[in-house]
């Protein structure tokens, strides 16, 4: 196997979220912010791998399964801090259908390719939108301090709770796309 450099920027990816949980839990100040960045970051080389691949034409079988990889698990330790950070209801539903959809949609996709069916469930504007508001969403939360006046954790919760009704709604339409093919493997 050969790694391109899409493929070492989503491994880069995959490394920072280490430093990312020591930086969130680091006794100092300016934690939070550079937790934010690192967070931030990654969310950026997200989408800078995926760019890259395309037009470097270095899409292989293993970058199109890393990438999302290291999206989840990127994603899942911000929750994780952030829920025991904050240890609410209020954090931890949204937070709760957040990873529950993940790992739903996850399986229904490996599924669906073992029937030969992955392309019924490709990934629709609604999920990049979740996307968008669930990164927005947690760098702002894990940014945690005011911003001219505004509460940036508040404004990020807010963006919490859209991707958390994005999250149900996308997973909704993936559900309906494939409910064919369940019913005929089912």
């Amino acid at each position: 196997m050969k790694l391109t450099l899409p493929t070492l920027i989503t491994l880069f990816r995959i490394l920072l979220i280490p430093v990312f949980i020591v930086v969130f839990y680091w006794p100092a100040q300016w934690a939070y912010t550079a937790a934010a960045v690192i967070f931030a970051l990654a969310s950026i080389t997200d989408w800078i791998d995926g760019y890259l691949a395309r037009v470097l034409n270095q899409e292989s079988a293993f970058g199109a399964f890393l990438d999302p990889v290291a999206d989840k698990l990127m994603v899942a330790a911000a929750i994780i801090l952030l829920v025991a950070e904050n240890p609410s209801i209020w954090i931890a539903i949204p937070s709760v259908i957040i990873i529950s959809r993940e790992i739903t949609v996850s399986a229904l996709r490996e599924w669906m390719a073992e029937l030969g069916s992955r392309a019924t469930i490709k990934v629709s504007f609604v999920g990049k939108a979740k996307t968008t508001a669930q990164l927005f969403s947690l760098v702002l939360m894990l940014y945690h301090q005011p911003f001219m006046g505004l509460s940036m954790f508040e404004v990020g919760l807010w963006f919490y709770y859209l991707a958390a009704f994005l999250t149900l709604f996308s997973m909704a339409i993936y559900l309906k796309a494939a409910w064919p093919v369940i019913i005929h493997h089912g």
